[in-house]
C-alpha cells in the first residue's frame, strides 16, 4: 500500500449545512477513510450553509475517488470543486529570472545598457575570461534534458520533462545559490543534442545533463567533456553514485566490516549503475558484480550487451560468476539496485553474508519495500523520503557546483567525485551513526557548503581549477573577492 503523501494532497471545497455536527461528521467520514487532514478553511457563509475548504494527504487516485465516495453518502454535503495541491503548486511553472541591480534611473540604464554596455562588451571580446566576471556566466549552469529517462516515467519527450527540470533548477538555487536555466531539447538525437549544448555553451559555467536514457547518455557527456572547457556532469551517473559511495562509507562502519573487502552487487547497469560501479572501484572495492535482466554480467556474454556493458565486464566480476541475480548475491555484503521494483526477494537477501546492506534505490517502488526485509537486513536504504536513509542527489549536486564555479574548474574528475562524497559522509559523527542514520537529510543546509569547500579544494590539487582562491570560504552562492572589482 502506498503511503500518505504530500504529493497526493488535495483540498474538496464542500458546501453543506452550518449547524452543528456537519463539520465532525465530513472529517469523521473522510478520517475513516484513511485520509489525513491538514487544513479546514471557512471560505463563506451564506443563507444557513457554509463553504469549507477541506485539504488532506491521500494515497493516489484510487484513495481520493474513496474518500469522495464516503463524502458522498452523506446528506446535505455537495462537492464544489477538487483542487490537486500539486498541480496549483506547477501553475505558471516554479522560476522565474529576476533583476539583481535596480534599473530606477536614466543613470542606471545607461550603465546596464547603452551606452556603458559597449565597454563590457568590449572587454570581454579582447578578454574572453572576463565572462566569468562580468556576466551571468559566473554562476550559472546549464540543465539540459531530451526527456528521454525521466524519473519512473520513462521516455515522455521534453515538454513533460520540464516540470522536473524546473525542480533541478530550483534545487540547484536553494541549496547551491547556483543559477541554473532549464532546457528541454526536441531532439534524441546525441549528435544534435551535442551539438545544441556546445553551441550555447558560452553563457554558462558548467552544464548538468539530466534524464538523458542509456547508452546515449555515456557518449553525450563523453564528448562534450572532450569538446568543452566547462564541467558537464550528469548526474544520474555522478550524483548517484557520490551519495551511494557516502552512504556506503558509513554503512560499513555500521555493521564493522571494511569497505574495500566487500562484496557488492549492482543491479541495473544503466547510467547510474554504471557509475556506481565506477566509483567504488576508484575508491577500491573490487568484488563487483553487476547485474541485468538477463542476469550476471561477465566478460564474453553476449546476450543483452553493448559497448557501454562489454567495457563494464573488464573491470568487474573478477571471478568471472556467470548466473542469476540470485547466484551473485550468495555470500555478497551489499545489495546497489538501481533496477526496477520486486527484484529483490527475502529469500535472495538471506543467502548473502552476516549482516547484509541493501540499497534499493529504484523510484518511486523500490526493488524491495523495507518492511518486507526489516527484520533480515542490517541497514537499508531506498531513495524515498518516507523511508530512514534516502539517497537523494541533492546531496552532491548543488555543492558539487557550487564549488566548480567558486574556482572556475575547467572539469569535474574522480578526485572531485570522490571529495564529494568523503564530504557528505563526514557529516555524520562517528557517535551519530546508526542503522537508520548512515546519511545526512537532504534539508541539512551545511552539506552543500562542506561539499563546495572539498570539491573546490581538489579541484585546486589536480589543476583543473582556473581561479586560485581559497577554496570554500563557507559562504554558500558568493564568489565576489576584491580582485574581481578592479577589473580595468
Amino acid at each position: 500500500m502506498n503511503p500518505l503523501s504530500a504529493s497526493r494532497s488535495v483540498t474538496l471545497r464542500l458546501k453543506f449545512p452550518n449547524k452543528i455536527g456537519m463539520l465532525g461528521k465530513i472529517t469523521s467520514a473522510v478520517g475513516q477513510a484513511g485520509g489525513d487532514i491538514e487544513a479546514i478553511d471557512i471560505v463563506n457563509t451564506e443563507n444557513g450553509l457554509i463553504l469549507r475548504d477541506l485539504t488532506f494527504k491521500t494515497r493516489n487516485i484510487r484513495h481520493l475517488k474513496e474518500i469522495k465516495k464516503a463524502l458522498a453518502q452523506l446528506s446535505d454535503v455537495e462537492l464544489i470543486h477538487t483542487s490537486d495541491r500539486t498541480f496549483l503548486l506547477h501553475l505558471g511553472g516554479k522560476i522565474e529570472i529576476k533583476n539583481r541591480i535596480p534599473l530606477k534611473t536614466r543613470d542606471d540604464l545607461s550603465r546596464a545598457y547603452t551606452p556603458g554596455v559597449a565597454r563590457i562588451c568590449t572587454a570581454i571580446h579582447k578578454d574572453p575570461s572576463k565572462a566569468f566576471t562580468l556576466t551571468i556566466k559566473k554562476n550559472s549552469v546549464l540543465i539540459v534534458s531530451d526527456g528521454s529517462a525521466v524519473l519512473g516515467l520513462g521516455n515522455i519527450g521534453p515538454e513533460a520533462a520540464m516540470p522536473v527540470m524546473e525542480g533541478k533548477a530550483m534545487l540547484f538555487k536553494e541549496f547551491g545559490g547556483v543559477d541554473a536555466y532549464p532546457i528541454c531539447l526536441n531532439t534524441q538525437d546525441p549528435k544534435e543534442i551535442i551539438e545544441t549544448i556546445e553551441r550555447i555553451s558560452p553563457g554558462f559555467g558548467g552544464v548538468n545533463l539530466e534524464d538523458i536514457s542509456s547508452p546515449r547518455c555515456f557518449e553525450i557527456e563523453a564528448t562534450l567533456k572532450k569538446r568543452l572547457k566547462i564541467p558537464v556532469f550528469h548526474d544520474d551517473q555522478h550524483g548517484t553514485a557520490v551519495v551511494v559511495l557516502a552512504a556506503l562509507t558509513n554503512a560499513v562502519k555500521v555493521v564493522k566490516k571494511d569497505l574495500s573487502n566487500l562484496k557488492v552487487v549492482v543491479n541495473g547497469i544503466g547510467a547510474a549503475g554504471v557509475a556506481i560501479s565506477k566509483i567504488l572501484n576508484d575508491y577500491g572495492i573490487k568484488d563487483l558484480i553487476g547485474c541485468d535482466r538477463e542476469g550476471i554480467i561477465y566478460p564474453g556474454r553476449r546476450k543483452n550487451m553493448n559497448p557501454i556493458k562489454r567495457e563494464f565486464a573488464k573491470f568487474t566480476n573478477k571471478k568471472k560468476v556467470k548466473g542469476t541475480l540470485e547466484d551473485a548475491l550468495k555470500g555478497a555484503d551489499v545489495f546497489i539496485g538501481v533496477s526496477g521494483p520486486g527484484t529483490l526477494t527475502r529469500k535472495a537477501i538471506k543467502t548473502m553474508g552476516k549482516d547484509p546492506i541493501v540499497f534499493a534505490l529504484s523510484n518511486p517502488t523500490p526493488e524491495i519495500m523495507p518492511e518486507e526485509a526489516s527484520d533480515i537486513v542490517r541497514v537499508m536504504a531506498t531513495g524515498r523520503s518516507d523511508y530512514p536513509n534516502q539517497i537523494n542527489n541533492v546531496l552532491a549536486f548543488p555543492g558539487i557546483f557550487r564549488g566548480v564555479l567558486d574556482v572556475r574548474a575547467s572539469e569535474i574528475n574522480t578526485e572531485m567525485d570522490l571529495a564529494a562524497a568523503h564530504a557528505i559522509a563526514s557529516m555524520i559523527q562517528k557517535s551519530e551513526l546508526s542503522e537508520d542514520y548512515i546519511i545526512p537529510g537532504v534539508f541539512n543546509r551545511r552539506v552543500a557548503k562542506v561539499v563546495a569547500h572539498d570539491v573546490a579544494k581538489a579541484a585546486i590539487k589536480t589543476g583543473v581549477a582556473r581561479r586560485e582562491k581559497k577554496a570554500g570560504t563557507g559562504r554558500t552562492g558568493e564568489n565576489s573577492t576584491q580582485a574581481e572589482s578592479e577589473l580595468l
